[in-house]
């Protein structure tokens, strides 16, 4: 791996806390980011996790935005503002970066996929598949293969909401090969295969707040691996704690 690699792209994300002016509103009200002070982000690849509602999209949001990338998603040139719905987290905070510039980058959340889609078709001179004839999945993939550059900024926000398992792990693929290369990732997920990723940093976000967990330590690899040892067993389980909750 090239000592360049080793460099960060973003170094810290810091919440300025004395610029909050009420606790009470959101987004300050998520536990996860009224105890949040600083982030510091791994030279290769950052995860946070979290159930819904816990802030990772809130937080990867904020990221984006404040490193330039339009809050609907796309490349830093993307303007596209269909349904304009971010947080005004970015305003409250500092994104100190590293001794290293990106060359190219790209914010790609699922739910926004198919605005992402719709402004790309301006760029079909410039080598843009139309997105609008694939797969979900499909046009993930293909945006990930061939607009994902070397030594880029990738910010990915639950991208295996468009993937099958299989196609997470060619999503693996693709970012072991850009991190060697340089690149820098941060990404939110439920996905224990994205998660297992190693040489990683993996904050997960829960009512108490935020800390920095080992793989197999979260809970989704948790529960994924108590289910797939014994299935009928987990199934068993719930469905009759559903059935007392019934009975009460």
């Amino acid at each position: 791996m090239r000592r360049e690699s080793l460099d960060r792209i973003l170094r810290d994300f810091t919440l300025l806390r004395d610029r909050v002016a009420d606790w009470s509103q959101y987004p300050f009200n998520i536990p996860a980011i009224a105890n949040l002070k600083s982030i510091h982000f791994h030279p290769g690849i950052t995860f946070f996790v979290g159930e819904n509602g816990s802030g990772k999209s809130t937080l990867i949001e904020a990221i984006a935005v404040k490193a330039g990338f339009n809050p609907e998603g796309g490349t830093k040139n993307f303007k596209s503002s269909y349904r304009p719905s971010e947080s005004r987290l970015h305003e409250y905070v500092r994104l100190a970066r590293g001794s290293r510039r990106e060359s190219s980058g790209f914010f790609l959340r699922a739910e926004t996929m198919f605005n992402v889609s719709t402004e790309a078709e301006q760029y079909r001179d410039y080598g843009w598949d139309d997105l609008h004839e694939m797969s979900h999945g499909e046009a993930f993939l293909w945006v990930a293969n061939n607009r994902f550059r070397e030594r880029g900024l990738y910010i990915l926000d639950e991208p295996e909401a468009a993937l099958s398992p299989q196609r997470q792990l060619s999503l693996l693929v693709v970012i072991r090969r850009l991190i060697r290369s340089g690149s820098q990732f941060i990404v939110s997920t439920h996905s224990p295969i994205l998660l297992a990723y190693p040489d990683s940093r993996i904050f997960s976000l829960d009512r108490t707040g935020m800390a920095e967990v080992k793989y197999e330590d979260t809970e989704h690899y948790a529960v994924t691996k108590a289910f797939l040892m014994n299935p009928q067993r987990m199934l068993d389980r719930i469905f009759a704690d559903d059935d007392a909750a019934g009975a009460d």
